[in-house]
């Protein structure tokens, strides 16, 4: 090196010519996971039925008329100088009819209470109804994406036995009688006495949930325990005590999270390997000493 180059390649290895190597491949990291063996999905309706239960839940809701009424949002705007001017004139004739319109607005909230009660709106109620095991039926809108924000739904309500379906067109339909801007899950509450129509006549039309792990058996047992002999009794009080115990059984097992039978099965190990045709940047270090 010559005396003026003191500072020139300080610090960095020289190479000899001829010496050079090529750099080592870097091992390739490979993850390892466990893979769910299952594909879970929901159940396509039929267009026939997708319009009879919209239609039925529409003159339900109108019928019932809930719905949640907004509180008015005050608005400020600047008033032109013309305005200002001849505001003193104007206030006293306009005072009596913003009262008025005051006093005829509804309260913000929902128009009732009780029948608020006996629905769960939106997917967090939903889910929390189902784990509490409050709910005869659940809906769910098409709409809602990703999908893994209700697929979580389809296990949960089998190990409940609770009838659910994924119901294209709900939270258009829905929403706007009930003043919410979307309805991604309704269910409906065992004590909905004001759905109790509606929920019967719609748990037809629901395709039975299939989850691969969880086998419902509750109508064999239901078939299995229902007296077989009850048409040849001929006492009628013996005729009403059989009644009653069907159907206390059927409500304890309803009622019961062991309905439905558990089969685990073994997860499959999978192997992630990262994409090799990633063009992947060097670290700030390298890069300032490859620019030296």
């Amino acid at each position: 090196h010559s005396p003026g180059d003191k500072g020139e390649g300080h610090g960095m290895p020289v190479i000899q010519r001829g010496t050079a190597s090529l750099r080592k491949a870097k091992k390739v990291n490979v993850k390892v996971c466990l893979d769910d063996p299952y594909v879970i999905q929901w159940k396509t309706i039929d267009g026939d039925d997708m319009r009879f239960i919209l239609q039925t839940l529409e003159e339900r809701i109108k019928h019932v008329g809930l719905k949640k009424v907004e509180a008015p949002r005050k608005k400020r705007r600047s008033a032109p100088k013309k305005q200002v001017e001849r505001k003193g004139d104007v206030a006293s004739s306009e005072l009596p009819k913003e009262k008025e319109t005051e006093g005829s607005r509804p309260e913000p909230g929902w128009t009732d209470l009780g029948i608020r009660r006996q629905l769960t709106i939106g997917i967090n109620e939903a889910t929390k109804a189902l784990e509490k095991n409050e709910l005869i039926l659940l809906l769910v809108c098409k709409s809602a994406k990703p999908d893994m924000i209700t697929s979580h739904l389809i296990p949960l309500s089998a190990s409940r036995a609770t009838p659910a379906g994924q119901v294209p067109r709900l939270s258009e339909t829905i929403a706007p009688l009930l003043g919410l801007s979307s309805v991604l899950a309704l269910g409906f509450k065992r004590q909905s006495d004001q759905f109790t129509e509606v929920v019967e006549a719609i748990i037809p039309k629901i395709p039975a949930l299939e989850v691969p792990w969880i086998i419902q058996d509750g109508a064999e047992q239901s078939a299995a325990d229902a007296p077989s002999d009850s048409s040849g009794i001929q006492d009628p009080e013996q005729l009403a005590e059989a009644e009653l115990a069907s159907q206390k059984r059927k409500r304890a097992k309803s009622n019961q999270f062991g309905s439905a039978r558990v089969v685990l099965q073994p997860l499959k190990i999978k192997k992630l390997l990262p994409n090799p045709n990633k063009i992947r940047k060097p670290p700030r270090k390298k890069r300032k000493a490859l620019s030296l």
